[in-house]
């Protein structure tokens, strides 16, 4: 897994974005070379005494072309790069586009592909070399979403929706992050983005668009039993199920993802088990309350159903 994402490793939009970094980095140093230069000559020059004779003042020339011209030349450049670079960002589009609605929750990603009506959490599946439509908002606070390799940073904000695009080049993992502070588990609000082939992509949409399979094993039935009589499913959907909570992530295809805890771990027996018992000990301040009733036996039932929802 990519737990170092880099905006100097862009694509798609982020390309245009990182070449306008990049001239403002060149113009910023060029400019401070600039200053440095002319400050260590008139060092070397030296001062005149307070007992010399008053000069006549000079350096005119200089104070026209440093302090006019240079600028209004830089800052030309700077604007007609920005000018373009907004304009490429805004031709990143599609006709009949994907569209994804993401909504920050504390401290989570809740993913909506309302085309397809179905949703998932932490992780946004998309398919490679095509424009995709993303609808930020937010249930609680300001967060702010950010995919260092596929686009700038853009909030999410209470009682607004946002709107923008991004397209991965090529197939990976890319892991994007909150970039705005939202709480005690900033940090730790983090998700996947993962571009896959057209045909791999389809693939998924029409798994993820299915209702949870039965479990067939006595074990996962029995899991499936505890699951359904207890209290998650005031907070967790399951399709094809009466549990249709709506407080935490719908966990209808949860074995299917890569991470748990908003991609904090990785989503194994082993892992999930530590997050049903002691969620925060994993993640400190979430809303899910620890399984303090179920004993060892009801814990590797419940794992076994769970493992059975891809």
């Amino acid at each position: 897994m990519n737990n170092t994402p880099s905006a100097l490793d862009p694509q798609g939009a982020a390309i245009f974005i990182a070449d306008l970094w990049w001239l403002l980095l060149g113009l910023g140093t060029l400019v401070f070379l600039l200053v440095m230069t002319y400050l260590a000559t008139a060092l070397r020059r030296g001062g005149a005494s307070p007992l010399d004779p008053p000069r006549p003042v000079r350096g005119t020339r200089a104070i026209v072309l440093g302090g006019v011209i240079l600028p209004v030349i830089v800052l030309s450049i700077v604007l007609v790069a920005t000018v373009r670079t907004l304009w490429a960002l805004s031709s990143l589009t599609k006709a009949d586009p994907l569209v994804i609605h993401v909504m920050g929750q504390q401290w989570w990603w809740e993913v909506q592909y309302p085309d397809h009506q179905f949703e998932t959490a932490n992780e946004i599946h998309i398919p490679v070399g095509e424009p995709v439509q993303i609808h930020l908002s937010s249930d609680n606070v300001i967060h702010s979403f950010w995919v260092p390799e596929l686009h700038g940073k853009l909030d999410l904000i209470p009682g607004k929706t946002n709107t923008f695009w991004i397209q991965a080049d090529r197939p990976g993992e890319y892991r994007g992050l909150c970039a705005e502070y939202c709480g005690v588990q900033h940090a730790n609000m983090m998700f996947l983005v993962i571009a896959e082939p057209p045909e791999q992509f389809a693939a998924w949409l029409e798994a993820q668009r299915q209702p949870a399979a039965q479990p067939t094993d006595e074990l996962a039935k029995q899991g499936q039993e505890i699951f359904l009589a207890s209290t998650c499913i005031n907070c967790h959907t399951i399709a094809g199920t009466n549990a249709t909570g709506d407080l935490g992530p719908d966990l209808t295809h949860l074995a299917a993802r890569r991470t748990l805890g908003s991609a904090m771990i990785v989503n194994n027996i082993g892992n999930l088990g530590g997050w049903i018992a002691d969620p925060q000990h994993i993640k400190p301040g979430n809303l899910m309350p620890p399984a303090e009733n179920l004993d060892g036996a009801a814990l590797q039932a419940l794992l076994a159903y769970l493992q059975t929802l891809r």
